[in-house]
């Protein structure tokens, strides 16, 4: 299942590693950040966790995490929100803040996440990390707690590509468990320094996006000039309507597949349980004790989009749209190797500054979300800094494209020589 060279494979043994609390690990309680699942202690390896084991990789801990991986900023963790090592005042990003931040810190060279829209690529770039979403498929999701299925993938985070592309390799592969997942091509370790023949595209409405900071798209833009000396033939593209509705078709779809997962939360196979007289008062009173706010308004959203007189409507329209994002990007592949864009419209803010804000919340993964409808591999690497801040710089691929992106944030890293180690840190 792992397409490591035997020197490679020991070079892997004994490696911490940190897992987001999503991935069940047999005899360590899962909760995926939300009480309802307080105290539930798995009896089986989610496949990453095996392969893990498999390779010899020390598995440190579990990390925080929004609940049921919904959030963009791991505050809405039922277990309190995560800190950004490089200002504890503000978030890591979400929903996989917490393997971001324990990266950044330093607390483990490696970690997995799981990304729906973006909750692997966002966090890495508010944190100044390495990290992979893969094509969907390429790496299982046998004994991952389920947000949205036809979204959900796990994918690697570290300080630099070389160390992301080994992890890869460590966890991706066929799985007769998941039923989505296929064979791969062998993962090839990034040496080279030039970008020579690649072809990049720049898709406007995803660098010209509206919220873009300033310091943001200075980084990104000083980045796409580099890969453009380092041999890189550079254009710009579009993806019109990937951007404008992207963020809309997400947020029908992933809820809709939300409030058919998290019905399996009543309170009598495992987990918390509030009691009650009679049955239906039982699931009633456990979900509702259970569940957080966010939570609770994606499974109303997603149960309202499915219902009898709203599918054809809401859920119906919205896979359509899907498929044409796909196209969408699809087009653009004609003519690039590689798209470029901004991972966050920003750099970390303040804890609570939108909390109070689903809206502007959601909006936060508007430039990581229409690939990730489009099932595509997004690789972020750090690229500068904005006020002190890590700028994430998001690499998107065709499917089954890892490798390209691997060349590509391998030689873009070396000519920027990002510092990974947070300014507060540093000795």
């Amino acid at each position: 299942h792992c397409y490591l060279r035997t020197v490679e494979f020991a070079a892997a043994t004994g490696i911490p590693i940190a897992l987001k609390d999503v991935i069940s690990t047999k005899g360590v309680e899962t909760t995926a950040g939300s009480r309802i699942l307080e105290g539930y202690v798995p009896v089986f390896d989610a496949t990453v966790a095996e392969r893990c084991h498999a390779a010899g990789l020390s598995v440190l801990g579990k990390t925080n995490t929004d609940e049921f991986a919904m959030g963009s900023s791991t505050e809405n963790s039922a277990y309190g929100p995560t800190h950004n090592p490089w200002d504890p005042e503000r978030v890591p990003g979400g929903s996989g803040g917490g393997t971001a931040a324990a990266v950044s810190a330093g607390l483990a060279p490696w970690g997995l996440g799981s990304d729906t829209g973006g909750s692997i690529k966002q966090p890495s770039a508010l944190c100044g990390n390495v990290g992979l979403r893969p094509t969907y498929g390429t790496v299982s999701r046998y004994g991952i707690v389920a947000f949205a299925s036809s979204l959900d993938q796990v994918g690697p985070v570290a300080r630099n590509v070389r160390d992301c592309a080994l992890l890869y390799s460590i966890i991706a592969g066929r799985d007769p468990r998941d039923s989505t997942t296929v064979d791969l091509p062998p993962v090839e370790l990034p040496v080279a320094e030039s970008l020579e023949g690649l072809r990049i595209g720049v898709p406007k409405e995803l660098n010209e996006a509206e919220g873009i900071e300033p310091g943001v798209a200075a980084a990104v833009a000083k980045a796409i000039a580099l890969a453009e000396e380092l041999g890189a033939e550079v254009g710009e593209c579009e993806l019109p309507r990937s951007v404008e509705y992207g963020l809309a078709c997400y947020y029908l779809i992933a809820p809709a597949e939300a409030s058919s997962n998290l019905a399996r939360y009543d309170g009598v196979r495992y987990g918390a349980r509030v009691d009650g007289e009679r049955y239906a008062e039982m699931v009633e009173r456990t979900r509702d004790a259970g569940f957080g706010d966010e939570p609770k308004r994606r499974i109303m959203l997603g149960t309202y989009a499915l219902s009898a007189g709203y599918f054809d409507a809401f859920y119906g329209q919205a896979q359509k749209v899907r498929t044409v994002i796909a196209r969408e990007h699809a087009a653009a592949f004609e003519r690039f190797d590689v798209l470029v864009s901004p991972t966050s419209p920003t750099v970390a803010f303040k804890l609570g500054e939108k909390a109070a804000n689903p809206l502007a919340m959601y909006l936060s993964d508007l430039l990581t979300i229409p690939s990730c409808m489009a099932g595509l591999p997004g690789l972020n690497i750090p690229c500068g800094l904005s006020e002190g801040l890590p700028v994430g710089l998001q690499l998107i691929g065709p499917q089954f494209s890892e490798n390209a992106l691997f060349r590509t944030g391998h030689a873009l890293e070396r000519a920027l020589g990002f510092d990974a180690v947070p300014t507060r840190l540093r000795t």
